[in-house]
């Protein structure tokens, strides 16, 4: 089961980077749906929330829903994946370590965003609302603080 689960999450990386079609990643698989009032989220003590969709996070590349307060700013870290994302409620930014103002870009809903993996950064909820994006990782979760 494991096994099918990375087969088609590798497959899902190789269509997002164009090197493969959705129909050969999960041919005779069934339909996934899972209604929003049914994501089981898991709250950080920094009141950051996951939702697992596709793979375990902490183990292999994933795909989540992730929820983060209204206002929060993370501290400025490195992630060794590469992070995409589609901000799906609020508004976010994600701002290298070091740069200037104006690569803060505003990303409402329905805005795409990658931070590379290695990429010193911080990542802001903007608005007073909570945050939620669709977050894939093409390989395990971490977060390893950086100093400024």
């Amino acid at each position: 089961m494991k096994t099918r689960r990375i087969s088609r999450l590798a497959g899902a990386a190789l269509a997002l980077a164009g090197l493969a079609t959705p129909a050969a990643i999960w041919a005779n698989e069934p339909i996934t749906n899972i209604p929003s009032a049914q994501l089981d989220w898991e709250t950080t003590p920094e009141g950051v929330a996951f939702a697992a969709l596709i793979g375990d996070r902490f183990a292999e590349p994933y795909m989540a829903m992730v929820r983060l307060p209204g206002g929060l700013a993370s501290p400025p870290h490195i992630k060794t994946a590469n992070m995409f994302g589609v901000v799906v409620s609020g508004t976010m930014t994600h701002v290298a370590v070091g740069a200037d103002a104006v690569a803060e870009v505003p990303l409402p809903v329905g805005s795409f965003y990658r931070v590379p993996a290695g990429l010193a950064h911080v990542s802001t909820c903007l608005s007073q609302v909570e945050c939620i994006t669709f977050l894939y990782q093409d390989g395990k979760f971490d977060f390893l603080p950086v100093s400024q």
